[in-house]
């Protein structure tokens, strides 16, 4: 059992969970915005400035199932304080860094203290909020800080680079976890739980999401061509089999195979994914699309991204009420659905698209599919689940979508790519030939968002929530979302 309590008043930790997302969410995009002036200031070579960033998404997603187990047993509001901590000190030594080395090593360190707080702060949702309607709530504002945070990390990364100074990208995170830190007091630990951190399950674990992610990373840089990232999969095929087996066979297992058991959580992980593959794919294409086909600033890039935002916003508000009437297969197949097509009216695109016809309308169809899906698989995958396997259920759940943004990357860049430079587009100007491989990547995304909805259809829940749990209001010895 956990303890628990219901706070008197919850939107300061409501804010606290929020904002603790927001801050390792932005941290995706915020440096992107940055690259060129960081080039140019510290002289970085071209074949390491794609580290900058990948360094942060290889520690963060490799690293999930770790941090997410070390809250199970050492408590996730001590882990999610550490994990901030750990987050500030990078921060900072990335707004010092003084050399490509120093700055690529400080990023890494920022995904650790990602990996251990993102899986505890979900988590900690449960032991916080007892009555449903406010962790519902709560659990929508935080699928929508996972959203948002991309479009503000633009937003941030431009102002902050056009005004202070690159820097800043960095120091901004400072007063943002300081702030996380004093609210986090708020928050209910709940009991720790009895175990302990299998050596070598952690060990095979994390060598295998570091090679998968890396694999991925690989492919996303260098195209479906590179051997070194199919040696890189085929290691993490291997590890994780075998990790899977020590697993069946262990006392203190890395990641309990009976979560496994149940089909709808099994489906929400897989379905989530493809979702994140088709929306944060089309994300990265147009953004593409509206700098070099179009030419506008990082900053007004940023901008045009708020009716994704909105969309976003809307798409986490409705979810919990549809999910109270309806099967969360039927509210994530929609949002899957609406997510393709999104992507297919994007796929219209010419080089000389409007924005307010074209561009804004599809952003906000995929961020609504993206906002109502990302709720309805975070309810069927952490719902219901064993307060001790609360946090590596939602860092199962955190890992899929981690993948399945950096899948999104790889494939679309590699397909937009191969139409760019393929012979169909060799007699084409420079922006319309460009507009052809965009085009096509985004009709790729559309058809993954399609086989996402009948993924969806077919393995989730076929009730709704609240005919699940019983009643309006479900305590958490039975019911335990996390991250």
């Amino acid at each position: 059992m956990t303890s628990t309590r219901q706070t008197a008043r919850p939107l300061v930790p409501l804010l606290v969970i929020a904002t603790a997302q927001l801050m390792l969410v932005l941290d995706d995009s915020i440096v992107n915005i940055a690259l060129p002036t960081i080039q140019e200031e510290l002289a970085v070579r071209p074949v390491h400035l794609p580290w900058i960033v990948n360094a942060y998404i290889l520690s963060f997603g490799a690293l999930l199932l770790l941090g997410g187990r070390i809250g199970d047993l050492w408590g996730r509001k001590r882990t999610l304080q550490l994990g901030v901590l750990v987050f500030i000190a990078a921060s900072f030594a990335g707004g010092l860094g003084q050399s490509t080395e120093m700055l690529i090593g400080a990023r890494a360190v920022q995904g650790i203290g990602a990996a251990m707080a993102a899986p505890n702060a979900l988590a900690l949702i449960a032991t916080t909020f007892d009555e449903r309607q406010l962790r519902d709530r709560a659990l929508s504002l935080y699928g929508a800080m996972s959203g948002l945070g991309i479009v503000v990390g633009l937003l941030l990364g431009g102002v902050l680079t056009d005004t202070l100074g690159w820097r800043w990208v960095f120091f901004i995170n400072i007063p943002i976890g300081l702030l996380v830190l004093l609210g986090s007091r708020t928050l209910v630990a709940g009991d720790r739980h009895t175990g302990r951190l299998g050596a070598l399950g952690a060990t095979l674990g994390t060598a295998g999401m570091v090679s998968l992610v890396y694999a991925v990373t690989r492919f996303g840089e260098q195209g479906f061509a590179d051997p070194a990232a199919y040696a890189l999969a085929a290691a993490a095929v291997a590890l994780l089999f075998v990790f899977v087996l020590t697993q069946r066979g262990s006392r203190d297992p890395l990641v309990p195979l009976s979560l496994f058991r149940d089909r709808s959580r099994s489906g929400a992980y897989v379905t989530m994914l493809g979702l994140a593959i088709g929306p944060m794919g089309s994300f990265y294409v147009i953004t593409l699309y509206m700098q070099q086909v179009r030419g506008y600033s990082p900053l007004l890039t940023g901008l045009s991204w708020l009716p994704f935002a909105v969309g976003i916003v809307i798409g986490a508000a409705i979810a919990p009420q549809l999910l109270l009437k309806v099967a969360p297969r039927l509210v994530a197949a929609l949002g899957a659905l609406l997510s393709a097509a999104g992507a297919f009216w994007f796929s219209f695109i010419t080089a000389d698209t409007g924005y307010w016809l074209h561009l804004a309308p599809a952003m906000l169809i995929v961020a609504l599919g993206f906002g109502l899906g990302v709720i309805a698989l975070t309810q069927a995958a952490v719902y219901r689940v064993d307060p001790d396997k609360a946090g590596i259920a939602s860092a199962l759940l955190n890992s899929a979508q981690q993948i399945g943004v950096a899948l999104g990357l790889a494939i679309l860049a590699g397909v937009a790519a191969a139409v760019t430079a393929g012979p169909a587009t060799t007699d084409l100007p420079a922006p319309e030939a460009l507009t052809a491989g965009y085009s096509s990547a985004l009709l790729v995304g559309a058809g993954i968002l399609l086989a996402t909805a009948l993924l969806a259809s077919l393995t989730l829940a076929e009730r709704s929530s609240a005919s699940r749990d019983g009643s309006s209001t479900t305590t958490t010895s039975a019911v335990s979302p996390s991250n």
